[in-house]
């Protein structure tokens, strides 16, 4: 099963298509699952200037509503695509807050996303994150049936919490907690390829852990503009990923 969890539109402030654009994307490029993960930050202040203002501090909050129109579109195109392409309603978390300039990226505490698909979250490893470093109290906040962790080295995660590797995957795999890697290679990431990525499908004992620990992965090109999309990359990731005997999300 070819996936792509990690896709954004322009509900997100630095995505540029509407929802069915990157459908179409996904669809023409043979990818059969198609998470699209938008910022909380852009579906919940639904305009820049709104986010940006002196006084959108007093709307972080308010903005359930943005948060179920988000899901409501995203809804209707998984039913326009239903025996096309699966759709899946995805959110992007930020965690970033120190008290000053990154008052407005973090979802709200009394913020309900439990209906979503999943949700991914970023800034795991940040000194700054909300999570403090607690994966699983972050996700049971969540309340996703699946939840996945983004832009994060998680082997150098868990060796700076001081945890065994294999035992950790391990209660991520009991709690539905997936590790997502990003395969993007565009000009929105000025073709930057993470290393940890690298890294893992370079070490066969990095996956023997991810493997034995039962842990599923997906890889997900976290695409901003339909036009720089790489399915084929995202499909040759997706055949490694089986081909190791890695489980992905949604199997």
């Amino acid at each position: 099963m070819i996936q792509d969890l990690h896709s954004h539109t322009y509900y997100s402030f630095c995505g540029k298509d509407e929802p069915e654009a990157v459908a179409e994307a996904a669809l023409n490029g043979g990818i059969e699952v198609l998470g699209i993960s938008d910022h909380n930050y852009g579906i919940g202040y639904g305009r820049f200037d709104v986010f940006c203002c002196e006084s959108a501090e007093k709307l972080h909050n308010t903005y359930e509503r943005t948060l179920k129109r988000y899901y409501s579109h995203i809804n209707l195109l998984r039913e326009k695509y239903k025996g096309k392409i699966e759709i899946k309603r995805g959110i992007e978390l930020c965690t970033l807050h120190d008290g000053q300039g990154f008052t407005h990226h973090d979802l709200p505490d009394d913020a309900d996303i439990s209906y979503y698909d999943y949700c991914l979250i970023e800034n795991l490893d940040s000194p700054i994150s909300v999570t403090h470093g607690d994966l699983f109290a972050y996700a049971k906040r969540c309340g996703t049936p699946l939840v996945g962790v983004a832009h994060t080295d998680m082997f150098a995660f868990i060796k700076s919490r001081g945890e065994d590797p294999l035992e950790y995957f391990g209660r991520m795999a009991e709690q539905n907690i997936f590790w997502e890697m990003n395969v993007s290679y565009d000009p929105t990431h000025n073709y930057h390829v993470h290393k940890y990525m690298t890294e893992f499908f370079d070490s066969p004992e990095q996956q023997d852990i991810v493997r034995r620990s039962g842990v599923r992965v997906s890889v997900g090109f976290d695409g901003h503009r339909s036009e720089d999309y790489l399915p084929e990359r995202v499909k040759d990731y997706n055949d490694r990923l089986t081909s190791l005997g890695i489980l992905k999300p949604f199997e």
